[in-house]
């Protein structure tokens, strides 16, 4: 959506989004979200004047309880912002590769995106797969820069690489995504659990909301009770160099493959000193540093270019390439009592 097209005023805002996606029926019939928490979400695009091309607004809405949350971002959405910007001619493209400079107004990370534009226009068919996702598409390549504390102000908010909850050892950490990160086992978990395992299993939320919500305190943000953020991450070994098997949560269902903020801060858990996930891995010698995650749907990649300065991790961007296609364009009609004076 164009963010100018919305009301300014962020309650007004959420009220519109809310019946705009059917928020408050599991299956969203009143309106166009997709009755899943990956699915139920907005990004609202405008011009940039802080030295990016587009603002990047993001909106996670609830499925059920009519929520909006703009607190965190969202890096799936992202993967389709450039070619959005192209087609709502917010952009200008250029014949062959259009790089668009985004800001992400929820957490003021930057991220240069990189989509084909052969002659001009924006083109979505290729040959790039990922797991999870059906079909091929054009690639879109996403490099991620000033992510590290974007959130929080710190890379480890609560000042340590590893914190000690409710009989848990965490890490809390903050890159592309306030998180907070845990070994599988020491839930009595192996880590390859499918979704519908993690999900059926309520002993196991009951304990991690309740991780979640101590660590947010710890992390300086308050009560968490109702946002999204911080995210809940769980991390158990591979045998292979560079790869690591990882959970993500939304927080209260599971992700069915992998966020790609949330990939940048797993990736950088395994690379960093200290944390639940050192050691859980052979580092890669190269910069930089290939990092295989292990999803219920497949592998991500994600690229991490970082160094290690008096054993504390510096992280300087996270690339990965994803894909997108358009599949509308139009009016979408709400409610006149939800907006009455537009």
């Amino acid at each position: 959506m164009r963010r100018d097209h919305l009301p300014e005023d962020l309650d007004q805002c959420a009220r519109v989004l809310i019946a705009a996606l059917g928020s408050g029926h599991p299956l969203n019939i009143d309106g166009i979200g997709g009755g899943n928490a990956v699915t139920t979400k907005v990004a609202m695009l405008s011009r940039s004047d802080d030295a990016a091309d587009i603002d990047y607004f993001f909106a996670q809405v609830s499925v059920e309880d009519q929520r909006v949350d703009f607190a965190p971002t969202c890096g799936n959405i992202l993967a389709g912002v450039a070619s959005a910007a192209v087609e709502m001619k917010l952009v200008a493209p250029t014949n062959g590769i259009t790089d668009v400079r985004i800001r992400a107004v929820n957490t003021g990370a930057r991220v240069l995106a990189r989509i084909q534009t052969p002659d001009g226009h924006v083109t979505y068919d290729g040959a790039t797969t990922l797991d999870g996702v059906p079909g091929s598409a054009s690639p879109v390549e996403l490099n991620f820069m000033d992510v590290a504390g974007s959130s929080t102000g710190s890379l480890h908010p609560t000042g340590q690489a590893t914190d000690h909850i409710d009989g848990i050892d965490v890490t809390c950490m903050d890159v592309a995504m306030p998180m907070v990160i845990a070994r599988a086992h020491d839930f009595n978990l192996s880590g390859s659990e499918s979704r519908d395992e993690l999900e059926s299993n309520k002993e196991f939320f009951s304990h991690m909301e309740s991780v979640r919500l101590k660590a947010a305190r710890l992390m300086g943000m308050g009560d968490c009770s109702q946002s999204v953020t911080p995210k809940f991450g769980l991390v158990a070994p591979h045998e292979t160099p560079g790869h690591l098997i990882v959970r993500y949560f939304m927080p209260w269902a599971v992700h069915p493959t992998m966020a790609v903020t949330g990939s940048q801060c797993l990736a950088s858990c395994a690379l960093s000193p200290g944390t639940v996930a050192d050691g859980f891995m052979k580092k890669p010698d190269t910069r930089p540093a290939t990092i295989t995650l292990h999803h219920p749907m497949g592998v991500m990649e994600v690229i991490v270019d970082y160094s290690i300065e008096d054993n504390n991790f510096i992280h300087h961007s996270a690339g990965l390439v994803r894909t997108a296609r358009k599949l509308a364009e139009g009016t979408l009609f709400v409610p006149w009592s939800v907006w009455p004076e537009s």
